[in-house]
């Protein structure tokens, strides 16, 4: 026991990497075993009897392949085996491949549940398919996944989690679809009609004859995927996290957390009661009582309004929690919306245009053309850094989700084909190169809503390295940032006139009285 109590756990789920290698790897074990004369190292069989007592303890404790165990079939209710594969997903975490099968009736079922923790925010992914290589996408659904295919207008709610790619998804939606078509048609010829208008249009999808459409994955615990590739460009591959709702985290079983708890963190310093009716003063910063996106506990998000010169007023937003660690930081920028977008281009030559400050606001899509680096709306959230920690976190991030967990030589996953590992390399390559100043490239900064800023050296005079132009937003643009359906002339304050009428008419009332 004191043995065990000396060894501390790996930070951040860690400790559980031992278990949730790749396939590639799992192979490799399995080699070894086969050539180190062992029997059947995939699995945890019981050994023969013949087997000497310390072989077969030597046995029990050697990690398996797949694990066997016994359950019930729902079918015919007898005994049936489940097979049980730890694994990870490059690009994505760890998760648990399960298959079942009964040698009675030869009832057969596999499906996926997703081995780590419930993610602090919740994740949205979108996929705008052009062509045939798309359907080859690998896709991971959790059992709390939503899945839309938007142009068909149709939407999975949550249930079985999936590992497939777009192609099998969207099959298997239509297989359901027509089940019991034939019935329908005589019993209910009306929704018979409807569905096959979707089944056939789903047909023409699969068939490549309705390029583009898009595929939207909405998952409250953020363990839903779909693959990314290298070459996507804006407005092809994006993930947004976002925060829950209370609904949400109460189907997530999370609970509502502990409201009447005050944090510390707001005693003694301005909060939302203490300025409600006076401006909010420049780098002041003020505290708010909020919750825990992660453990959904009450928590402290601190405020502060920046001036940044020759720009505008941007609010920097933190929000950290002491019970579950969660630490997030945004920039929010204000004012009136203009008529046009702005399109920022800064020529990067050396460490002094790296050490530039850069706002990238949440609206806003960055490009770099000679690193082959494009990054979708929304995908960073706003922020207020460096050139150099823009691409850093850029790198960080991606790092992560393709590379194996401490994988840093690039070797990649076993599922990364030999071509993208290679792709990937110079990808990574170059940026880091560019980050640290031994390669010059250019940043396109594309923001509908002209929230963002690039430092300009030579104030007051216009900088050489940065060209800025306006243009007129796209019907697109405007749709998603609601402004087509935003009223801003003719604009009559219906409840304020009722209310001024009421008011006169009781003060008319009282003076006759």
């Amino acid at each position: 026991m004191a043995s065990n109590s000396q060894k501390n756990p790996k930070p951040d789920g860690a400790a559980f990497d031992d278990f949730f290698e790749s396939l590639g790897k799992k192979a490799e074990h399995l080699t070894i075993d086969e050539r180190n004369g062992k029997k059947d190292p995939a699995t945890n069989r019981t050994a023969s009897l013949d087997t000497a007592p310390n072989e077969q303890e030597d046995e029990e404790n050697e990690p398996t392949i797949v694990d066997e165990i016994e359950s019930l079939c729902m079918n015919c209710h007898e005994n049936g085996i489940t097979r049980l594969l730890l694994t990870r997903i490059p690009f994505f975490r760890e998760i648990i491949i399960m298959s079942f099968f009964c040698p009675h009736c030869n009832f057969k079922n596999s499906e996926i549940q997703s081995a780590g923790e419930i993610q602090q925010k919740g994740s949205r992914y979108e996929l705008r398919l052009t062509d045939q290589a798309d359907f080859a996408r690998q896709v991971v659904k959790s059992d709390t996944c939503i899945v839309k295919f938007i142009e068909l207008d149709i939407e999975v709610p949550a249930g079985r989690g999936q590992l497939t790619n777009v192609e099998g998804l969207l099959s298997m939606i239509l297989e359901d679809l027509e089940l019991q078509q034939p019935e329908r048609k005589e019993q209910i010829p009306e929704v018979w009609a409807k569905i096959e208008e979707v089944v056939t249009k789903g047909r023409k999808m699969i068939a490549g004859e309705s390029f583009p459409f898009r595929v939207d994955l909405d998952d409250p615990a953020g363990n839903s995927w779909i693959e990314p590739d290298q070459k996507d460009g804006v407005g092809k591959w994006s993930k947004v996290d976002y925060a829950r709702t209370p609904e949400q985290n109460d189907a997530l079983g999370l609970g509502a957390g502990d409201e009447e708890e005050t944090p510390a963190g707001t005693i003694g310093q301005p909060t939302a009661a203490t300025f409600e009716e006076d401006d909010i003063i420049p780098n002041e910063v003020y505290s708010f009582p909020a919750t825990c996106p992660g453990c959904t506990k009450s928590c402290v998000t601190h405020m502060k309004m920046v001036e940044i010169p020759h720009f505008k007023q941007v609010v920097i937003m933190s929000t950290v929690c002491d019970h579950c660690g969660y630490r997030s930081n945004e920039v929010k920028t204000g004012g009136e919306v203009p008529e046009k977008g702005k399109k920022i281009t800064l020529k990067v030559e050396g460490p002094t245009d790296l050490a530039r400050d850069i706002l990238k606001s949440e609206s806003c899509a960055l490009e770099c053309p000679e690193l082959n680096l494009s990054v979708n709306p929304g995908t960073l959230g706003g922020r207020f850094t460096t050139v150099e920690g823009l691409l850093t976190q850029v790198r960080d991030d991606l790092h992560q989700q393709i590379f194996d967990v401490g994988d840093d030589s690039g070797a990649g996953g076993d599922s990364l084909p030999s071509e993208a590992k290679q792709t990937w390399k110079s990808f990574f390559d170059g940026l880091n190169e560019a980050i640290k100043g031994e390669r010059k490239f250019t940043v396109v900064l594309k923001d509908p809503l002209a929230s963002s800023y690039v430092q300009n050296l030579y104030l007051p005079d216009s900088d050489p390295q940065i060209e800025t132009e306006e243009y007129e937003r796209t019907a697109e643009e405007e749709e998603e940032l609601g402004l087509s359906d935003m009223k801003t002339e003719g604009y009559v304050d219906e409840v304020g006139i009722e209310k001024r009428r009421l008011e006169e008419e009781k003060i008319t009332e009282e003076s006759n009285g």
